[in-house]
């Protein structure tokens, strides 16, 4: 398959992107493919198109699956195994999200827990074990948002955004006017005649 420019800066942009994230360069370029594509596609058509090694291509199309990303479809006729991805943002969003969240984020909560349980905790100072503690309540409190929020259906968590968007920029007017009448001087008070 020959891409195209807007296809291929996409898809160099998106394999950047996902070695920011921690994400093998192969990986998100093989996601930034078939996500572009938005038709499936098998795994010989996706080593020819980036140029990467067959072997390459199997590896992340494990990692990929393993992470809910692509689903392997079939086509009439054809024996081999076709890959393909959703093509909505929303569902790919909530997807990274809820795997990060288990494989990185619910195990730390573990752990706080498990410390803040133990008794030897008690050995550490005030601070540390307020640290600990106060560590603890964060992440629960985020963890049960954000599980809130991927029930949520796309449209609705869209407008929860744009909402928390036009919320924030109420509250930074409202400080700005503060700091503004703050740091305004009042003018002289002159006696009554």
């Amino acid at each position: 398959m020959q891409l195209t420019d807007i296809a291929r800066r996409f898809i160099v942009h998106w394999g950047e992107m996902g070695s920011s994230w921690g994400v093998n360069r192969s990986v998100a370029q093989i996601h930034a493919l078939l996500f572009f594509h938005g038709q499936p596609l098998h795994a010989e058509e996706l080593a020819d198109t980036l140029g990467i090694a067959r072997s390459n291509v199997s590896t992340s199309l494990k990692e990929l699956l393993n992470w809910n990303l692509i689903r392997v479809t079939q086509v009439l006729g054809d024996r081999r195994d076709y890959y393909e991805t959703s093509g909505d943002v929303w569902e790919l969003f909530r997807t990274i999200v809820r795997e990060r969240k288990e494989r990185e984020f619910d195990p730390t909560v573990r752990l706080l827990g498990e410390l803040a349980r133990d008794p030897a905790l008690a050995a550490e100072s005030p601070a540390t074990q307020d640290r600990v503690r106060s560590t603890q309540e964060f992440m629960q409190t985020l963890g049960s948002w954000s599980e809130e929020m991927l029930r949520l259906s796309p449209a609705t968590l869209e407008k929860i955004l744009k909402l928390g968007a036009q919320v924030q920029r109420f509250v930074r007017q409202g400080e700005a006017d503060a700091t503004s009448q703050a740091v305004t001087p009042m003018p002289p008070q002159l006696p009554p005649f």
